[in-house]
Order: structure tokens, then C-alpha cells, then sequence
């Protein structure tokens, strides 16, 4: 019997919206339950061309707690340039944070927005990768820069509660919504394809 996966979806957005920063990305991204790395380098799942990110900035790590049934995520900082900012909270390097249903992120001017749709599928996950031409995060912290250490710090955003009307900004006709149950299917071609299905969410993201 197939299993759900469990879905990310991820919206994107950099103030420069230089399409080339965002050139490698695939809409979509079947991974196993190794870490997901972004950063500039290749071997980076989530591959951003920005001079000042580093070859693995963040990771996206799966784990399974304790009598759980549900794959659980945690974002962990790989870098030395700078900070990554979660849900109000600062990361130095190696320091990691587990995520949320919804989650904002913030790092060498990227914002992200990852919102957690649970699968019972164990062995993999999907990312959805959408691209927003509108600030996904409102009053960021001075600290997200390069050059955090030392400048006093500015009241986070909410980590949690509604956004402001029109926050998404996507690329996509808004008032299409879907929410998202994939699985593996027999492709006509062979191999193997992802099917997602579903009925509509308060919001679209994938």
C-alpha cells in the first residue's frame, strides 16, 4: 500500500529578484530522509546564486521522534558568515531549531516561508518551490545581515497568528488552492511518478 509523503512547501524571495539567483531551482524535489542542503554550492539540494551565501548555508534535516509515526524537521545553521533567523529565533553555527507547521526564515537576504504538510511516508519527502515577487516577512531584524554581530537587535516578527492580507505575493493565481497528498505512481514511460492530490487550503503554496 502506498504511503503520503509528507509535503514542504517553500516560497521564496529575494529583494534583487535577480532570476538568476533562483536559475537551479526545480519546481518540485523528491528527497530521501538525508539532510536537504541550501546553498550556492552543487551539491546543494536548494541552490541559490548569491555571493555572500555560503557553499552550505542551512540544512532541512528530517528525524522521527519518539513515539511519533510522522517525520518531524529541524533547520540547522552550516555556516560561519552569518546568522540564519527562525521563527524570531537566531542560529549561530551548528545550532539547530526544530520547525513548525509554518515556519519564516530568514538568511543573507533570502526569505523563506516553509509550511509543513504531514505524510505517513517514512522514507522520503517532497518540496514544492514557489517564487514570490512581494516580502514573505515584514519588520526583519537588523541582525540577518553579514555583519550582525554587534548591532542591536529589533523586535521579531509574530512566530505565530495571522499574516497581513496579501502577504503571498506568488507568481501564481492566488484563488487557485490546492493542498497536497502525493505518492509514487507507475509512470506511462516507466518508472516511477508523483501524483498530488487534494481538495483546497485557506491559502495556496504549491
Amino acid at each position: 500500500m502506498e504511503r503520503p509523503f509528507t509535503v514542504l512547501q517553500v516560497s521564496l524571495h529575494h529583494p534583487r529578484l535577480d532570476p538568476a539567483t533562483f536559475a537551479n531551482i526545480q519546481p518540485q524535489l523528491q528527497h530521501d530522509t538525508s539532510p536537504l542542503l541550501v546553498g550556492r554550492g552543487r551539491d546543494a539540494h536548494l541552490q541559490l546564486q548569491l555571493p555572500h551565501l555560503s557553499r552550505q548555508h542551512l540544512s532541512l534535516e528530517p528525524y522521527l521522534e519518539t513515539g511519533r509515526t510522522l517525520l518531524a524537521f529541524c533547520l540547522k545553521a552550516l555556516s560561519r558568515k552569518g546568522c540564519v533567523w527562525v521563527n524570531g529565533q537566531t542560529l549561530r553555527y551548528l545550532e539547530q531549531v526544530p520547525l513548525s507547521t509554518i515556519n519564516r526564515i530568514s538568511f543573507s537576504g533570502v526569505q523563506m516561508v516553509v509550511h509543513i504538510k504531514g505524510g505517513t511516508s517514512l522514507e522520503a519527502f517532497v518540496c514544492c518551490f514557489h517564487l514570490s515577487p512581494s516580502p514573505l516577512i515584514y519588520r526583519l531584524e537588523a541582525e540577518e545581515t553579514d555583519e550582525w554581530e554587534g548591532i542591536p537587535q529589533e523586535q521579531p516578527p509574530p512566530a505565530s497568528g495571522e499574516q497581513p492580507a496579501g502577504h503571498l505575493g506568488f507568481l501564481h493565481d492566488s484563488s487557485q488552492t490546492q493542498t497536497w497528498n502525493s505518492s509514487l505512481q507507475p509512470s506511462p514511460g516507466g518508472g516511477t511518478e508523483i501524483q498530488l492530490q487534494g481538495e483546497p487550503p485557506d491559502r495556496a503554496l504549491c
